[in-house]
């Protein structure tokens, strides 16, 4: 059996980064959640750089990103990786209360997999998280080769 991929969850809010690990572990989801704080601390993770040197994790199969973030924001993290050879392949969910149309236009401009909305309910908001979690973390399935890292 192949081991279970990590899912990247880059979140800024700790409200959100507890109902998001809530909503994964109540659907048994058994990957192992990174959490970064902020767009500069995922951009580490991604390279192996900062608190990330040396990992050997390999890349996440999925990246949840909330878009306003410190330091560096979502679209600088989507564009970086869409930008980068051995990262473009890794799928990006933007998960982010903004409903602002020039989000969502410039994130598939940039090339998201998914954009969710927050919801405002707690449940659906639970609901939404499970159901982007089980999607691309057991039944999507990446490119050949496209979990590893170059280093």
């Amino acid at each position: 059996m192949a081991p279970l991929k990590r899912i990247l969850l880059a979140e800024d809010n700790e409200h959100d980064v507890e109902l998001t690990l809530a909503a994964l572990e109540e659907y048994n989801l058994a990957n192992e959640v990174v959490v970064a704080r902020d767009g500069a601390e995922a951009l580490d993770y991604l390279y192996g750089r900062g608190k990330f040197a040396g990992h050997a994790n390999g890349l996440p199969v999925v990246v949840m990103l909330d878009l306003k973030m410190p330091k560096v924001d979502g679209l600088e993290v989507l564009q970086q990786m869409k930008n980068d050879p051995q990262l473009k392949h890794v799928p990006v969910v933007m998960i982010t209360s903004s409903r602002e149309e020039q989000d969502l236009i410039r994130s598939y401009a940039l090339g998201v997999n998914g954009y969710v909305v927050k919801p405002v309910d707690f449940q659906k908001f639970i609901e939404s998280i499970k159901q982007v979690g089980f999607f691309w973390a057991i039944i999507n399935e990446p490119p050949p080769g496209a979990m590893k890292r170059n280093s």
